[in-house]
C-alpha cells in the first residue's frame, strides 16, 4: 500500500499532495495573489513564489495526512508542460527530497494528470473514454483508452478556450482572472442577447484566435455609438460570450462521440469549472445518452491531488525515472 508524495509547480499553484493506496488524504494548494496586479502570470515572479512556499507546503501536506516523511515510498512531480521556471522549482525539489529518502522519481505529464483526475473519486469513467481537456493554454479531445493510452483525436490550431475567456475579460476591463468574473456574470445575462461566430475548422480541431478577434471588433464598434455599453450590458455580454465558447467545444465534442461511437464522456482542466460548461455537457446525458464525469472544483484547477493519482498509478507499474530526468516547457502524452 504505497505512501506517496505529489508536487505540482507547472503555473503560479504551489501544490502537494499525499496519496494513500490510491486514496488522496492531503491535498495542500498555495494561491499567487501576486500576479492580480499584472493581469496575468508573470513567470519569473511565479517561480520566486514556488520558491518561498513549497516547503511549507509539503509540511502542511504532510501534517494534514497524518504521515511521516520515511513512510513515504514514492515521490510524484510534474514534469511539464508547463512554466520553465516554475517547473524547475518543483522537479528540483522532487529530486533532492528523493535522494535525500531514497526513494524512486515518477515524472507525471500534466496534461494527462488532468484527466486522470477523474480516477480520484467515485463515480469513474469505464475505459475507453473521450475528454475534453480546457485549461488555459491548452483544449483537447483525448480518446483515453487506458491510464497512460491516450490519443490525442483533436486540439486547438491556436489559441485555447481559456485564453478566449481571459482575452474577453480583459477587454472587459474586469480584474485577474477574469474568467470565472465572465462566468458569474453570464448567470445574470441573457445567452442570446449577442450572437458571435462559430469557427468553422475541419475535423475535431479547434481555433479561438479569430473569435477573440471578433469579441474586440463587437466592443470597439458598440463602444463607438455608446461608450458605456459595457457598463450597461456586461451580463449580457458575458452570457453570450460563455455560451458562444461552450457551443465551440460542445460541437466539435459531439462530432468526436459519434466518429469513436463513445459514450461515455468527461471533461477535465481549469475550464472544466465554468458552470456553463459543466451544465451545458450535463444536459446532454439525455439528449444523446451519454454517461458524463465532471470532476469536482477542487480537481479542476491545477492541484497535486491529480499529479498523486497518476503517480500511484505508475507506481504500481513501476514507471519511475532517474536523477538526470529535466523539467519540460512543452510536452506530449
Amino acid at each position: 500500500m504505497p505512501i506517496i508524495l505529489a508536487i505540482e509547480s507547472s503555473c503560479d499553484e504551489t501544490s502537494v499532495a499525499i496519496c494513500d493506496n490510491g486514496k488522496i488524504t492531503a491535498n495542500v494548494i498555495a494561491n499567487q495573489t501576486i500576479h492580480e496586479n499584472y493581469g496575468g502570470v508573470i513567470p519569473e515572479l511565479a517561480s520566486r513564489v514556488h520558491q518561498q512556499n513549497i516547503v511549507p507546503a509539503v509540511q502542511q501536506a504532510l501534517a494534514i495526512a497524518g504521515v511521516d516523511k520515511k513512510q513515504l515510498e514514492g515521490v510524484a512531480f510534474t514534469q511539464g508542460p508547463g512554466l520553465l521556471g516554475s517547473l524547475l522549482v518543483g522537479v528540483s525539489f522532487a529530486k533532492s527530497f528523493a535522494l535525500a529518502l531514497d526513494l524512486p522519481l515518477i515524472s507525471v505529464n500534466h496534461m494527462q494528470a488532468h484527466i486522470l483526475a477523474h480516477f480520484i473519486d467515485e463515480p469513474q469513467p469505464k475505459f475507453p473514454f473521450l475528454c475534453l481537456t480546457v485549461s488555459g493554454g491548452h483544449t483537447q479531445i483525448v480518446l483515453v483508452k487506458d491510464y497512460f493510452d491516450m490519443e490525442i483525436v483533436g486540439e486547438t490550431l491556436d489559441d485555447a478556450a481559456g485564453e478566449a475567456f481571459d482575452k474577453t475579460a480583459k477587454i472587459l476591463n474586469l480584474p485577474y482572472p477574469g474568467g470565472p468574473l465572465i462566468d458569474k456574470y453570464a448567470k445574470e445575462g441573457n445567452s442570446q442577447a449577442y450572437q458571435f461566430p462559430e469557427p468553422q475548422i475541419q475535423g475535431l480541431n479547434y481555433s479561438f484566435s479569430g473569435f477573440k478577434t471578433a469579441i474586440l471588433y463587437f466592443i470597439r464598434d458598440h463602444q463607438k455609438v455608446n461608450p458605456n455599453f459595457v457598463a450597461e450590458n456586461l451580463a449580457d455580454i458575458c452570457a453570450s460570450v460563455q455560451y458562444s465558447i461552450v457551443t465551440i467545444l460542445l460541437n466539435k465534442l459531439k462530432k468526436a462521440a459519434k466518429q469513436y461511437n463513445c459514450k461515455q464522456i468527461a471533461i477535465a482542466g481549469g475550464v472544466s469549472a465554468n458552470s456553463g460548461l459543466r451544465n451545458t455537457l450535463l444536459a446532454q446525458q439525455e439528449i444523446l445518452g451519454w454517461e458524463v464525469f465532471i470532476p469536482k472544483f477542487e480537481y479542476c484547477t491545477d492541484n497535486a491531488a491529480m499529479i498523486a493519482i497518476a503517480g500511484y498509478h505508475k507506481f504500481l507499474n513501476k514507471q519511475f525515472v532517474g536523477q538526470e530526468v529535466a523539467p519540460m516547457a512543452r510536452m506530449i502524452f
